[in-house]
């Protein structure tokens, strides 16, 4: 390793000086600028999770890279928020060389894992087990270019959505969208709808896990520039019908967290909701809208490209090491042979939701 030394610290001892460091490096890049990469979600996972972490490298006395991290009880290491974070890895300035064992080593790490690993972190990509997509949506040109990239390739879909829109609102109530809501109370509607959802599905309810509903709630009190807990919320008249939580920057709306009140899924409240985030994020600024990784027909419909995300793990020799294949590899592998086989993933799908039936019987 090149670098000088390394320090490993809590998120919440990073000083000003480095935090700046560590936006300016995220500026150099030539990756979007997600949320989920800005020091104010390491620190925000940092005060709902005692494992997280934070390796600054020095070059001299000038912080030159940043490895946000959460520590197991025998050194297995993961990325910061891995399960709810959507971007990961190393800030690092442009040409930084690194070793990564060494770098591991100085974090007294055995491994490192990551589920969306950017496509340019050329220190951890080369480990990836996996590629994935992560679903976006250009809003660079403005909202009536990408509107017209639907109607060019998703033709029924704008025209029915459009249509489903009006009708929400002649026999609904008069449509009101509010892009970044400060109510409280419209966050707590919105986990309602997202854990019934889960439940509903038979996945695992997030917002049961009380470290994740305790980080959203510190981001929805975050307003940085480049990373803003932001609310969006679909009302008829007074009543909420669809909601969004996610992160914003200066240049990305990263979205992590949607939901609809069921009552009103005939309507398709939550792709209306997305159009208008879209458009809505488009008269900020905002030039890209990342649906995040996971396929699933609304970001089909909505997506105009995709990015490359990756799922992996670099190791080192040691029990720590051993134990995070134990954990994590078998279960990745089932995974995958069912995602690679469409009529099996159909049908864990419907199983999934059989489960949940039972479950509320």
């Amino acid at each position: 390793m090149s670098s000088g030394r390394v320090r490993v610290g809590v998120p919440g001892e990073l000083g000003e000086g480095e935090k700046e460091r560590w936006r300016a490096l995220r500026a150099a890049s030539e990756t979007p600028r997600n949320p989920f990469m800005e020091p104010e979600f390491t620190e925000a996972v940092g005060l709902v999770r005692p494992q997280a972490r934070v390796a600054v490298v020095y070059e001299g006395l000038e912080p030159a890279g940043f490895l946000p991290h959460e520590r197991g009880p025998l050194g297995q290491g993961r990325a910061i928020g891995l399960g709810v974070s959507d971007a990961q890895g190393a800030i690092l300035r442009p040409g930084l060389r690194l070793d990564t064992g060494e770098l591991l080593r100085a974090c007294s790490l055995s491994s490192f894992a990551f589920d969306n690993l950017e496509a340019e972190q050329r220190l951890f990509v080369r480990y990836a087990a996996e590629e994935h997509a992560s679903y976006v949506i250009d809003v660079e040109k403005g909202y009536e270019t990408y509107e017209s990239v639907l109607r060019a390739q998703s033709p029924k879909f704008l025209k029915t959505t459009l249509a489903k829109e009006r009708r929400l609102g002649r026999q609904v109530g008069e449509l009101r969208f509010v892009f970044d809501e400060r109510e409280p109370a419209a966050l707590r509607t919105l986990m309602e709808w997202k854990s019934a959802q889960y439940r509903r599905t038979g996945r695992r309810d997030r917002f049961a896990q009380e470290w994740i509903t305790r980080l959203v709630g510190r981001l929805a009190a975050t307003r940085a520039p480049e990373c803003s807990g932001t609310l969006s919320v679909l009302y008829a008249g007074r009543r909420p019908l669809a909601a969004h939580f996610g992160l914003r920057s200066a240049s990305v709306l990263a979205c992590w967290f949607p939901a609809y009140d069921p009552e009103f899924a005939k309507y398709s409240p939550g792709l209306v909701l997305h159009l208008r985030m879209a458009e809505a994020a488009a008269a900020e600024g905002i030039g890209m809208l990342d649906l995040g990784r996971g396929a699933a027909e609304y970001k089909n419909a909505l997506k105009t490209g995709e990015l490359p995300v990756y799922e992996g793990a670099v190791t080192r020799p040691g029990v720590g090491a051993a134990l995070h294949w134990l954990s994590r590899e078998p279960a990745r592998r089932a995974h995958s042979y069912v995602r690679g086989r469409p009529q099996l993933a159909a049908l864990a799908a419907r199983t999934l939701k059989g489960a949940a039936r039972l479950r509320r019987t």
